[in-house]
């Protein structure tokens, strides 16, 4: 069985911070309308590079299907979230230190599963859906699975040296106050939401119009992620 799907939501995720240093110069508006939009780009970029902690939200239509990720990560590497793959299944995922621990559902484990006698394929279903399989970070197939909680590594590639941000009105993002900065990149125009109110976070990030059309949101900056390793008896012992 190959318990390997391959999920760039890290890249995605980078990709999509790293845009907003090429975005379009605009108008004074709200509550940053003594501060040009590059201004205002570079001091949001600056804030949220210094995190400790976040949680990351992303809805991406990718050409493999849509994924969805929700994770609470932190810079010492720790995590805990969930990824769904469309339509493939779902995968649980806590790191804490250097122990990784999965739980595929039953569709997941099919998928993957795909191409092996039926038998087997159930013995596996029986075996490990729903449960917790203990793996080392440093696995290379545990790797591909894990970049969500390279939290440290996303927030190092930010670069606050935009030139060109582009100011766009206000928006709430779940209910808080924020400024819309946007760009043109070809077809695709990306927008992103600086928190009006307290530090200027990014809050928001979207993009359309390209192949891969995403929605990222970032929230509970500097809260603890609580990654725990999972109770002994939910753990698959493989080695049996």
């Amino acid at each position: 069985m190959r318990l390997v799907t391959r999920i760039a939501v890290n890249t995605a995720c980078a990709t999509a911070l790293l845009a907003l240093v090429s975005c379009g110069a605009g108008a004074d508006s709200g509550p940053y309308g003594d501060l040009s939009g590059p201004e205002v780009a570079n001091k949001a970029l600056t804030t949220t590079k210094k995190v400790k902690s976040m949680r990351l939200a992303l809805d991406l239509d990718s050409t493999d299907g849509r994924i969805r990720a929700d994770f609470s990560s932190s810079t010492s590497g720790d995590c805990t979230g969930t990824i769904s793959m469309s339509p493939k299944g779902t995968v649980e995922i806590i790191k804490t230190g250097d122990s990784v621990y999965m739980k595929y559902d039953e569709a997941l484990l099919r998928q993957e599963s795909e191409g092996e006698p039926a038998e087997e394929v159930d013995a596996t279903v029986k075996l490990l859906a729903g449960r917790w399989m203990e793996s080392k970070a440093s696995d290379p197939d545990t790797k591909d699975m894990i970049e969500f909680c390279d939290l440290k590594g996303l927030l190092k590639s930010i670069e606050a040296n935009d030139t060109e941000a582009r100011k766009a009105g206000e928006e709430k993002v779940d209910g808080k106050p924020a400024l819309r900065l946007t760009e043109k990149d070809g077809k695709e125009t990306h927008t992103f939401h600086v928190a009006a109110e307290g530090a200027p976070y990014i809050l928001r990030i979207v993009s359309t119009g390209g192949e891969e059309p995403m929605t990222l949101n970032l929230s509970e900056f500097n809260q603890p992620v609580g990654a725990e390793k999972p109770a002994a008896k939910d753990i698959v012992d493989l080695g049996q």
